[in-house]
C-alpha cells in the first residue's frame, strides 16, 4: 500500500525543502518529490497531511544498553566503579525475562518520543541463554522501533554470572539469533565482544570471526577509563587498540565504543584501517570518563556516530540531545567554537551511523527505510523558523517532536505512544519496582 506523507517542509539533500512530499511503500521511502506532483500522479492515494510541521530522518541510537533504564537514577554521582558495582552488578541478579522485557520496553519507548527510529541494543545479561535476548527483541517489536541487537559476548570471571559464557556458547547463541532474524528488516543481530577488559582475547577473535561469517559488523567498548588502558599496557604492554590490532580485529568490521584514552598511533591506527566509533558525549560526561578527541578521528578517516549509552549513565535517551552535548564538549574541551559543526554532529545521528550499521536509513532518499520524524515547527524551542536546521541541533525540546514513523507505519502521534502506550510500560516499572521491594 502506497502512503504520501506531507508537511510545510521536509529535509532532504542537506536542507529543508517546501512543498515536498515523501512517497512510501513496502516500508521504504520510493520517492521524495513535489507533493502536488505526486498528488497528481496517483490521485487515490492514501495522504498523511502534517501542516505547521515538517520531515526530517529519523536519529539512529548508535549504543546503547536497554536494561540500564531501569536503574535510572540509582547511584548517581559516584566514581565509575562505585556506579558499576551500585548499580549494574547488584541488580542484574533480579533481572528475570520480564524485568528485561520490562526495560527495554522503558527505553524503546523513551527512544520513540525523542525522534529514534533505529536503537542499536548492546545487551548482555543473557541469563544463560537467549530468552533474555529474545525479550529485548519482543520489546522493540512491540513498540514498533527498528533494532541491532548487539549480542555481546563476555567471559570476565568478575562479572554478574547473567552475563557469562564460554565462548563456544557465546558463538553459537549469536550464530542462532543472527540467523533466526537475518532478512527481517526490523532485527539485525550483530557479535559484541564487551571489551578488553572483559572478553578474552579468545572471545574477541571468535566474536570478529563470527561477524566475518555473518558479514556484518562488531563491536567493542574500547578505552573508556584510564584503569582499562592501565591494564592493558600491564598484561600486554600494548595500548587498547595496538592490542586489538594484534589480536588482527582492527578493521572496517569494527565499531568502537567510546575511545576516550587514545594516543595519537591510535587514533591514527583506527584511521587507517577504517575503523568506526560510536560516541556518547552524555554518558562520558556523567560518568566523568574524559573527552574523546573527535576533530583528530574525523581528521583521521575514523567514521563516528552517536549514542546515548544506558540509561543510568547519561540519563536521557535522545539522540537530538546528543548532537548538542557532542559539539558543546568538543568546543569547550578545545577551546574553539569552529572545531565541529552542526551538520557534522546531525550527521552523525542518522546518515554516517545508518552507514556504520550497514542499514539504508538516516537521510529521506529513495531506496531508504521510510523512518522519519515530524517537527512542529511552531514549537518555541524551534523559533526563529528562519533557522530551522540549526534550532533542530542546538535549540530544540522533545515536545517538538509530533510524530515518528518507522518502515511507513506512525508509531507516536500527537506526541504519544500509539503501539505500547505510556501509562502501561509506567504501571510495568512501578509493579517490577514493588516486586523489588521499592514500592
Amino acid at each position: 500500500m502506497r502512503t504520501l506523507y506531507s508537511a510545510d517542509a521536509v529535509y532532504t539533500k542537506n536542507q529543508f525543502r517546501p512543498e515536498l512530499a515523501v512517497l512510501v511503500e513496502n516500508g521504504l521511502i520510493a520517492e521524495v518529490g513535489s507533493r502536488e506532483v505526486l498528488l497528481q500522479r496517483y490521485p487515490d492515494i492514501r495522504h498523511i497531511r502534517w501542516d505547521g510541521k515538517a520531515i526530517v530522518p529519523g536519529t539512529i541510537n548508535a549504543h546503547n544498553h536497554s536494561f540500564q533504564s531501569l536503574l535510572r537514577g540509582i547511584a548517581i554521582d559516584k566514581p565509575f566503579l562505585e556506579w558499576r558495582d551500585q548499580a549494574l552488578y547488584r541488580y542484574s541478579p533480579l533481572l528475570d525475562e520480564e524485568a528485561v522485557y520490562t526495560g527495554a520496553l522503558l527505553a524503546f519507548g523513551e527512544m520513540l518520543r525523542y525522534g529514534v527510529t533505529t536503537v542499536c541494543d548492546f545487551f548482555y545479561v543473557h541469563g544463560g541463554g537467549t530468552a533474555h535476548d529474545e525479550a529485548v527483541i519482543r520489546a522493540a517489536r512491540d513498540l514498533g522501533i527498528r533494532l541491532v541487537f548487539a549480542r555481546t559476548m563476555y567471559d570476565w570471571a568478575g562479572a554478574p554470572v547473567a552475563y557469562r559464557e564460554t565462548v563456544p556458547e557465546a558463538v553459537e547463541r549469536t550464530r542462532q539469533l543472527a540467523v533466526k532474524y537475518q532478512g527481517n528488516p526490523l532485527v539485525t543481530v550483530h557479535p559484541a565482544p564487551h571489551s578488553p577488559h572483559a572478553a578474552s582475547p579468545e572471545m574477541i577473535r571468535a566474536g570478529h570471526r563470527l561477524a566475518q561469517e555473518l558479514d556484518t559488523p562488531f563491536h567493542i567498548h574500547v578505552a573508556e577509563e584510564m584503569f582499562e588502558v592501565e591494564e592493558m599496557l600491564q598484561a600486554y604492554g600494548l595500548r587498547p587498540v595496538h592490542y586489538l590490532d594484534s589480536l588482527g580485529v582492527l578493521d572496517e568490521r569494527i565499531i568502537a565504543v567510546h575511545l576516550v584514552w587514545l594516543e595519537d598511533s591510535e587514533i591514527e591506527l583506527i584511521g587507517r584501517r577504517k575503523g568506526a566509533l560510536a560516541y556518547c558525549p552524555s554518558s562520558n560526561m556523567f560518568l566523568a570518563d574524559g573527552v574523546t578527541r573527535i576533530p583528530d578521528l574525523l581528521r583521521a578517516g575514523v567514521k563516528v556516530a552517536l549514542g546515548t549509552d544506558g540509561g543510568c549513565s547519561n540519563n536521557r535517551i535522545s539522540v537530538f540531545e546528543e548532537m548538542r552535548m557532542c559539539s558543546l564538549l568538543q568546543k569547550v574541551s578545545r577551546l574553539d567554537g569552529t572545531c565541529i559543526t552542526a551538520g557534522q554532529v546531525y550527521e552523525m545521528g542518522t546518515s554516517r551511523a545508518g552507514e556504520i550499521l550497514r542499514l539504508p536509513a538516516g537521510s529521506l532518499e529513495t531506496g531508504q527505510y521510510a523512518d522519519f520524524v515530524a517537527l512542529d515547527v511552531h514549537d518555541l524551542s524551534l523559533a526563529p523558523r528562519q533557522e530551522l536546521f540549526a534550532n533542530m541541533v542546538y535549540a530544540m525540546q522533545p515536545g517538538a517532536i509530533s510524530s515518528v514513523v518507522v518502515g511507513g507505519r506512525v508509531v507516536v502521534s500527537g506526541g504519544k505512544l500509539l503501539t505500547v502506550p505510556e501509562a502501561v510500560i509506567g504501571r510495568r516499572v512501578d509493579e517490577l519496582f514493588g516486586k523489588w521491594g521499592w514500592g
